[in-house]
């Protein structure tokens, strides 16, 4: 295992509540829920993220984004205007910065015919104040937020479905005001960042390919298409889902589908500093989207009880 990478707080919403669990670098197997949230009377809960503290929790619904204390009072909601009657297609989402002071919230606007844009809202966590509001040339049906754990941007791709996606970050200047950058791909999905921050990870929207990127930039170091794997880009594709299992070594998921119809995939190590292959290694999953690394060399998946495992590997040939 690789020392130093601090604890982290993950949430997941079973029967209605939001679970907070904090993952140690010194707890493996089974998780146990830290905290358990209960979000407000009549409240679906789309995406949550819990303060390290583990005394707030902020979450979207398909209407609002609603930060309320351990006890359950509500300490701020902003509704987003005005209210959409459309269910389904559209999931807003939210990420707390690295130094806990905003909020971050994706909203797809369009896709719930409120506007003719959607946006990227900063929120002080404190006050629930908008600080910035960023208006997107995307018609997107969710997004994924990353933070950049040493200067604390914040990255976030969104899926626009057949369309493609978006990557997008945000940063906060010295003078406290949030500034925008949206690189130049319509056709790329962020995967991870390292844990490093020194680089990052996407995978064609296409699935023909995955790449890996100089942060802040987005200048790509190399790129591996289906073929460099050894498997034939006809009936195998890239899969959105792996990252970083180390700061040196990212996972690589491919899938296909065989002859008899049934799907199968496997996950590739890459030495990201060379591009060079380390081989297949087994995360124990059932599915090509239940792993996820931590950097660390250790990854989680889902438990029969539905509650976050911890895995680890031994640490022959991690670095």
């Amino acid at each position: 295992m690789i020392p130093g990478l601090p604890s982290k707080v993950i949430t997941r919403h079973r029967d209605g509540r939001i679970h907070a669990y904090v993952v140690d670098p010194d707890t493996f197997g089974p998780l146990q829920p830290a905290v358990v949230f209960r979000p407000r009377a009549g409240d679906a809960a789309e995406e949550s993220v819990v303060r390290p503290d583990l005394e707030r929790v902020v979450y979207t619904t398909l209407n609002e984004v609603v930060c309320l204390t351990r006890s359950g009072d509500p300490v701020w909601v902003s509704a987003f205007a005005p209210h959409s009657d459309v269910r389904h297609g559209h999931q807003p989402g939210c990420s707390l910065s690295l130094d806990g002071r905003t909020v971050w919230v994706y909203r797809p606007d369009v896709m719930a015919q409120r506007r003719v844009a959607d946006q990227w809202v900063v929120y002080d966590a404190d006050s629930g104040e908008v600080l910035a509001r960023r208006e997107l040339e995307t018609i997107g049906h969710g997004g994924l937020h990353h933070v950049h754990p040493a200067d604390g941007s914040v990255y976030l791709t969104i899926g626009e479905g057949q369309d493609g996606a978006v990557v997008l970050r945000g940063v906060i200047g010295a003078d406290g005001a949030p500034r925008f950058v949206t690189y130049p791909w319509p056709d790329r999905c962020l995967i991870d960042l390292a844990p490093g921050g020194q680089q990052f990870m996407t995978v064609d929207h296409e699935q023909g390919d995955v790449a890996f990127h100089d942060h802040p930039g987005g200048d790509v170091q190399f790129t591996l298409p289906v073929d460099a794997f050894g498997h034939d880009p006809d009936d195998t594709y890239v899969e959105w889902s792996g990252g970083y299992l180390t700061p040196d070594t990212a996972v690589v998921t491919l899938g296909g589908e065989r002859e008899d119809e049934e799907e199968w995939f496997r996950h590739h190590l890459v030495d990201v500093r060379t591009g060079a292959l380390l081989g297949e290694i087994d995360l124990d999953v059932s599915h090509p989207y239940e792993a996820v690394p931590l950097g660390d060399g250790s990854w989680l998946t889902e438990g029969p009880d539905d509650h976050p495992v911890r895995r680890s590997r031994p640490t022959a040939g991690l670095s």
